[in-house]
């Protein structure tokens, strides 16, 4: 059957109709380059006020997730994010990796902030579980990071997803690599 002339196709798209409008997010960022230069003239905690600041772009990722930094202090972060249908899986609720993603932001930048300028870290472990499902009437997500022990090989963090009602919706525990920035 030609899809031009099939009432339950649509023509522009190809699609079905039955699957409705299609639906769209544009996505913008700026050069990570700028941000990584910049961190590397700071430490980890004058890097993320930066960021919070708007003196550093953000994180192309928080862009993609729709992740901001709400607050930053040694050993502490709280991140927001707005969720939408964008980030669904196929049985219509948020995919459980950008809270994975949440989850290992807070935890790094909590360890970030501990760090001296040319210092940088990297998860190695990274243990998620999950209380509850978030779909987009959970309203705006918080995630928070708290270093547990910080450290100068490896260091350690926890973090916390919380629904706009306050409800946690999933918990973490990582162990990061701290390593000096390559020059």
């Amino acid at each position: 059957m030609s899809t031009e002339t099939d009432p339950v196709t649509d023509p522009a798209t190809g699609a079905p109709a039955a699957w409705g409008e299609p639906r769209s997010r544009t996505v913008t960022w700026y050069d990570p380059m700028v941000i990584a230069a910049g961190g590397r003239e700071r430490s980890g905690l004058e890097t993320l006020q930066a960021m919070r600041d708007g003196v550093l772009p953000p994180a192309p990722i928080g862009a993609l997730v729709q992740m901001d930094v709400v607050s930053v202090e040694e050993g502490r972060v709280e991140f927001g994010c707005t969720v939408d249908e964008s980030v669904y899986n196929p049985i219509g609720v948020v995919h459980g990796g950008l809270v994975c993603t949440l989850l290992d932001t807070v935890a790094g930048c909590a360890v970030h902030t501990t760090l001296p300028q040319g210092v940088g870290y990297t998860s190695i472990e990274l243990k998620v579980t999950y209380l509850r499902a978030v779909t987009q009437a959970s309203g705006r997500l918080t995630a928070v990071g708290t270093v547990v022990k910080p450290g100068r090989r490896v260091a350690f963090a926890e973090g916390q997803v919380l629904d706009a009602a306050g409800k946690v919706v999933a918990t973490a525990s990582s162990s990061l690599l701290v390593f000096p920035l390559p020059g």
